[in-house]
């Protein structure tokens, strides 16, 4: 005799249409447990959202879909067909583009033969080689968040910190790769934390806001180094053009899989740039200080703390973290100083912060997301007529929806007992 067997429950009588309403009210329940927190649900369907447009602007904005589309009363299919095939393969190009091609991967797998696993690798290499700086410069904007401060000037610690580090990698060439490279990046490090201290002791000492001499120093830095390129010192000897001198392999960060492949040791920097920023907010007393006075100047006040130290001591940091943002590159993508150099990149840092939610880990996970809309960004670009404007279009999109929590909840009626999207930094009003 077979063993008895769990039945479900009969339907209620009046037949199984009754049991829809039922179900839907079980489903959303379960919807709303997983949503409960809301950032991480949130920021996956704000993502999502920025897709969906980025699709939309694609079909709009080329002229061959636009024409299909002209034509849909009477040939529908054309239209849904040539829209459905622009998308898939421009995203498709954008994915393989940042992670590389399953085909490829499989057979580098199977195979096991270097060039092949060179080739497959290659573009998951890109995307480390641009998350590196993005996280480090992401790490600086978000720990000037939590203390309550806008550190909108990374890239001029940024170009601080390649400045340097490139100065001291090409100006002395003789030294052994042990102390050079060290030495090349301690020396930006340095710069990058001077040239954050001048706006956080401006505005610890004289209330001037940090957002005004950001702004400032960022042209400040990048007419500098105009200016540097002019110069013998960083010029190559009978070089005409405003390009510095190359810097040498002893202060080169080292690659991490072979010569075909740019990943180099500047990932590893950064992932334990992160770590460290972590354990400083969450493990240490001068990280509770912080957070301390990010939440309110009184409370710290009455606490004790010293609200002028605490802010110069965290743009100090920040300015480090921008700093080994502009080593890693010096050193490890761009081994010469240019007009421009770096360009935008403390500006997308700041995105980076703010799609991280200011906390390491998301830090982390969105600057992966960045790095790879770059080096996906450039494959799609190649690979379609998409141009590469649009990658920074969605990730525009992508921060709008963050900022915005309670748009997507209402757009995907979504229900959460969580705050969201938190801003960090108090604003003019200091």
């Amino acid at each position: 005799m077979a063993p008895d067997v769990e039945q479900p429950p009969a339907p209620p009588e009046g037949g199984g249409a009754r049991w829809l309403p039922d179900a839907r009210r079980r489903l959303g329940r379960g919807l709303q447990v997983v949503a409960r927190s809301g950032t991480a649900v949130t920021t996956t369907l704000a993502i999502f959202s920025a897709l969906v447009v980025g699709a939309v602007i694609m079909i709009v904005t080329t002229p061959q879909t636009l024409s299909a589309w002209s034509a849909f009363p009477s040939n529908p299919g054309a239209a849904l067909g040539s829209s459905w095939t622009l998308v898939t393969s421009a995203y498709t190009a954008l994915f393989v583009g940042a992670v590389g091609s399953p085909a490829a991967w499989l057979h580098a797998i199977t195979s096991l033969s270097p060039p092949a696993l060179t080739a497959a690798a290659y573009p998951l290499s890109e995307t480390l080689v641009a998350t590196a700086p993005l996280l480090l410069g992401g790490l600086s904007v978000s720990l000037a968040f939590r203390t309550g401060l806008f550190n909108i000037g990374a890239q001029s610690q940024l170009l601080a910190g390649a400045i340097v580090a490139g100065w001291v990698g090409f100006s002395l060439p003789g030294l052994p790769w042990p102390v050079h490279l060290p030495l090349a990046i301690l020396a930006g490090a340095g710069a990058g934390a001077v040239a954050g201290w001048v706006p956080g002791v401006l505005r610890a000492r004289t209330g001037a806001h940090e957002v005004i001499v950001t702004i400032m120093l960022n042209y400040v830095a990048a007419n500098l180094l105009i200016y540097l390129l002019s110069l013998p010192a960083f010029l190559p000897r009978g070089a005409a053009n405003a390009i510095s001198r190359t810097t040498p392999a002893s202060a080169r960060l080292p690659h991490l899989a072979g010569p075909g492949l740019r990943v180099n040791a500047g990932i590893l920097l950064a992932l334990a740039a992160a770590y460290g920023v972590w354990w400083l907010l969450q493990r240490s007393t001068l990280g509770f200080r912080f957070r301390m006075v990010g939440a309110s100047h009184d409370a710290a006040s009455a606490a004790g703390v010293d609200i002028r130290r605490m802010i110069t001591g965290s743009m100090v940091i920040a300015g480090a973290l921008a700093g080994l943002a502009g080593v890693v590159e010096i050193l490890g993508v761009s081994p010469q100083l240019v007009p421009g150099f770096a360009q935008n990149l403390g500006f997308t840092a700041i995105t980076v912060a703010l799609l991280g939610q200011a906390r390491p880990g998301g830090v982390v996970l969105a600057a992966l997301l960045f790095g790879a809309f770059q080096a996906g960004g450039l494959q799609m670009q190649a690979s379609t007529t998409i141009p590469l404007e649009l990658v920074q279009v969605i990730e525009a999109v992508i921060v709008f929806f963050i900022a915005a929590p309670a748009l997507v909840r209402a757009i995907y009626r979504i229900r959460t007992s969580g705050t969201g999207f938190r801003l960090f930094s108090q604003g003019w009003g200091g």
